[in-house]
């Protein structure tokens, strides 16, 4: 709608973009961060800083929440200065972290006897997307609230899909990472087999980039698997963290994702060897030393 002030909560490396690209877009932006000094990139963009979630819900009619984990959210929404001691009637909360979908529909209900909406808009892309505003976004909620959410995320992502109610942004999120999981594993195991084989990689790649084993993972992150480097994209940790939202789903649905749980016991180990930082690309350290090759 016209004239809505939009606030943002959690400036991590994809929240900071993306509320950079809603400054952009003309939207008047209010945010927040748990420590300071993060994202000065904003301030020359007209974004004025608040010192808690309930100073941006007090000063705003749209408020997107950006953190790592349930906890997170469940923090910046209840806790102590929380949004809901300063929110009022009618706002819409559009929470862009991926989290649990039972947790999220229990926030939605508690937002509720506030007056007050929430869609769970989860997205994928990684740092390249948010910086993009390239964005695929999975929007859960009434669908009143996801139409007036759209102008928001729009300047944020390209792709946005009303997939369900509350919850089921987050269920698709699931999806989305138990499949790039096993698009991960695949490419690194490819590409440590054209290692071995002793084939030249970059036209290994090339070739397949025209065939059916095309990806964007193909594309977009063998080099680093090649290169046995890699650097930031979309972290390690989080990903684990992502994937075990995905097998207590499975879980509870009565799902069976053996490849899943393999990725997560590969990231688990690599978190523990202090590799929670690097892109996820870097499961392929795990299959390289596997191979004999340089982890």
């Amino acid at each position: 709608m016209d004239g809505e002030r939009v606030g943002f909560l959690g400036l991590g490396t994809m929240g900071a973009a993306m509320a950079a690209n809603l400054a952009r877009a003309g939207f008047a932006v209010t945010a927040w961060n748990r420590s300071d000094g993060r994202a000065q990139e904003l301030d020359g963009l007209g974004v004025v800083r608040a010192t808690s979630p309930a100073d941006v819900a007090r000063a705003t009619d749209v408020v997107i929440v950006c953190v790592s984990d349930t906890p997170d959210v469940e923090s910046v929404l209840f806790g102590p200065d929380g949004l809901a001691s300063g929110a009022r009637a009618g706002q819409l909360v559009i929470d862009c972290s991926t989290i649990s979908p039972s947790a999220t529909r229990d926030f939605a209900a508690r937002l509720a006897d506030l007056d007050v909406e929430l869609v769970d808009a989860p997205v994928s892309g990684g740092s390249e997307g948010a910086q993009k505003a390239t964005l695929t976004i999975f929007c859960g909620g009434a669908a009143e609230a996801v139409e007036r959410a759209r102008p928001f995320l729009a300047a944020m992502g390209k792709t946005i899909t009303h997939v369900g109610p509350s919850g089921s942004g987050q269920a698709v999120k699931a999806v989305n990472q138990v499949i790039l999981a096993g698009t991960y594993l695949g490419v690194a195991e490819g590409i440590v087999l054209a290692l071995r084989a002793g084939l030249d990689v970059g036209q290994v790649v090339e070739a397949l980039g025209g065939g059916a084993a095309q990806s964007w993972v193909l594309a977009n992150r063998s080099g680093r698997m090649i290169a046995n480097d890699y650097p930031l994209g979309f972290k390690v940790a989080l990903h684990r963290k992502d994937l075990g939202i995905a097998l207590d789903l499975a879980r509870e649905m009565g799902a069976e994702l053996p490849v899943t749980e393999l990725a997560a016991g590969f990231e688990t180990d690599l978190v523990a060897e202090g590799h929670a930082d690097d892109d996820m690309s870097a499961l392929a350290r795990t299959i390289r030393a596997r191979s004999g090759l340089p982890g």
